[in-house]
């Protein structure tokens, strides 16, 4: 797997979830995860959440930490396995990086969402192209241009690029130990 750290700001709008962003656009070819620190505001013609379309909610923040992961040859189920893998990771490394900060209350995760007590922490979608499987998940880097009440990086007082750097390492050695996993079992029957 391989991954990238974006160092331009770009505005994450939806439209980077799609085949082959992170080779197309970066050189970065096969099973990836790039990430970069931008605003976000995503079009309801681009939103791909039924729920929050049905609720017309608006997905917006004035600064946060974007990861676009692709992965090949692999169904919508893997995807949103991966997906809530990758939240539970995030949690477990802030919860631990930030333990100063949390004190006694801990950072809880409701499937790929991640909250402070009421305070929401990311955004995050995983679906499926014609010949991959994609997941953006994006942490609020700070509290401001949000249309629900959140919690951010700079309340958690990390910064966003060595999370980024930290996380993606995570990640990678993780999907390269699930991929030998599955290479090394025997069939039955």
């Amino acid at each position: 797997m391989q991954s990238l750290f974006i160092k331009e700001k770009m505005t994450y709008d939806g439209t980077q979830l799609k085949s082959l962003f992170a080779y197309l656009t970066y050189g970065v070819l096969g099973n990836s995860i790039v990430s970069w620190v931008g605003p976000c505001r995503i079009s309801f013609e681009h939103m791909l959440d039924g729920e929050d379309l049905l609720a017309k909610s608006p997905i917006e923040g004035a600064e946060m930490l974007h990861f676009i992961i692709e992965i090949f040859d692999r169904d919508l189920f893997s995807g949103v396995s991966l997906q809530r893998l990758f939240a539970a990771m995030i949690r477990d490394y802030l919860q631990t990086e930030a333990r100063g900060v949390l004190g006694s209350h801990p950072l809880e995760r409701e499937g790929d969402d991640i909250f402070w007590g009421e305070r929401k922490l990311n955004i995050s979608i995983a679906t499926k192209s014609p010949v991959s499987t994609l997941i953006h998940l994006a942490i609020n880097c700070t509290n401001k241009g949000t249309p629900v009440e959140t919690c951010s990086l700079e309340d958690l007082k990390l910064s966003p690029e060595k999370v980024a750097e930290d996380i993606m390492v995570k990640f990678q050695r993780e999907f390269e130990s699930i991929l030998k996993a599955t290479q090394k079992v025997r069939p039955v029957g």
